[in-house]
């Protein structure tokens, strides 16, 4: 009997044992093996971080840098400062950019569009500088426009010396930083009519030479579902690295990988991460911009009531399974008062998920809704009565 006792005993204690030196058992993102020196999944809709990994390291970006160059091109476009078709002269600072090239000439003319496809396809650095100067005068006056947009972004942990990528040891950005701005970059969808192209060719206008072919640095987008875009980077400071999108249904993420040990691991761990967040989530639909979300009384003014649309899309990202958990609010007044301005916020659209605000968007008025003076208001009622005769 006492020896029976003893060995109940021992096999209690042994199972207290390893329940107390037994590793917990790893969450799903600390499963993800990552030898890449950096690394962050985002969801593009609301930024939210999916998965890190030293993410706030400064580390040399490389061609990644050119996600900035892009992006100012860009917002330059949508503000009219340049167009597509504008013509390029190619400078000799602009010709003698070494590293990745599409071999520009002195004097050549280029668009604007063809430069850009050069740098989104083939990650041109000949082509960026001359697109820097075009729109700023010099490279050094864009590189400020660079940092200073960088800081307007929250990127406070990147320096930008070039607009190109090529190695300086106070150039640097972070994972978290580069998503960010990549996230800015995308709002374009323009830039997705050249990441998705697998090869093209320019054509130089300089002289009678052959065309040099365009080819894709982003290997995602030949094999991987959704993949398309962005930037990849590479020299011997930074190693290898990549910021790539994709987006399967309503869900885009960007998967940023810095300092790969060679190209395959890049391309392999982006696409890991990014099947961890397709596999995982759901981004799932709330609102559309400028969707009608409602309506509201208006005293005093040339209208009765006045519609109230969305500022902005609003998505929210929830786990797989979980769409149920999510609950909306709106929140208006019952009247306002004219005059309303077009664009004036008036109330809110709030989403909850398990009885947890998550997000928010503004509801503003469609359009402006004038005072109404005393004639007008004689007229209504003088109309309004001859309803009864």
């Amino acid at each position: 009997m006492i020896k029976l006792k003893q060995k109940i005993t021992i096999i209690l204690l042994i199972i207290l044992m390893t329940m107390v030196i037994a590793p917990p058992l790893l969450n799903a993102e600390e499963q993800i093996n990552i030898k890449a020196k950096s690394a962050l999944l985002m969801d593009a809709s609301t930024g939210q971080i999916l998965f890190e990994k030293n993410s706030a390291e400064k580390l040399p970006p490389a061609s990644i840098t050119k996600i900035m160059t892009i992006l100012l091109i860009m917002e330059a476009l949508q503000n009219g400062d340049i167009s597509l078709k504008d013509k390029v002269n190619i400078s000799e600072n602009a010709w003698k950019m070494g590293g990745s090239q599409v071999f520009l000439g002195i004097g050549e003319e280029q668009t604007v569009e063809t430069l850009l496809k050069s740098i989104v396809i083939a990650s041109g650095n000949d082509a960026s500088v001359a697109l820097a100067e075009h729109l700023m005068g010099s490279e050094k006056a864009f590189v400020n426009r660079m940092n200073e947009r960088a800081k307007q972004l929250g990127m406070f942990n990147t320096n930008f010396m070039n607009c190109h990528g090529l190695h300086d040891e106070n150039h640097y950005s972070t994972a978290y930083d580069i998503a960010v701005m990549t996230r800015e970059l995308i709002k374009h969808d323009k830039v997705f009519e050249w990441s998705t192209v697998k090869l093209d060719y320019l054509e130089h206008t300089d002289k009678d030479r052959p065309a040099t072919m365009l080819a894709n640095t982003n290997k995602l987008i030949r094999w991987y579902e959704g993949a398309d875009g962005l930037k990849t980077g590479s020299h011997s400071q930074a190693l290898y690295c990549i910021s790539a999108t994709a987006k399967r249904g309503n869900l885009r993420l960007i998967s940023v990988i810095l300092g790969a040990p060679d190209s395959n691991s890049r391309f392999m761990e982006a696409a890991k991460l990014l099947d961890f967040g397709f596999e995982n989530y759901d981004s799932i639909p709330i609102i559309g911009k400028w969707e009608k979300a409602g309506e509201v009384v208006v005293e005093k003014g040339i209208e009765s009531n006045v519609n109230l649309i969305a500022e902005r899309e609003l998505n929210v990202l929830i786990k797989k399974g979980r769409k149920e958990e999510i609950q909306k609010e709106i929140q208006i007044p019952e009247k306002v008062t004219a005059p309303i301005k077009k664009g004036q916020s008036l109330g809110k659209l709030i989403i909850y998920s398990s009885g947890n605000k998550v997000d928010e968007v503004n509801l503003i008025a469609e359009k402006d809704i004038n005072r109404a003076n005393l004639l007008f208001i004689t007229k209504k009622l003088f109309i309004n009565l001859l309803k009864y005769f």
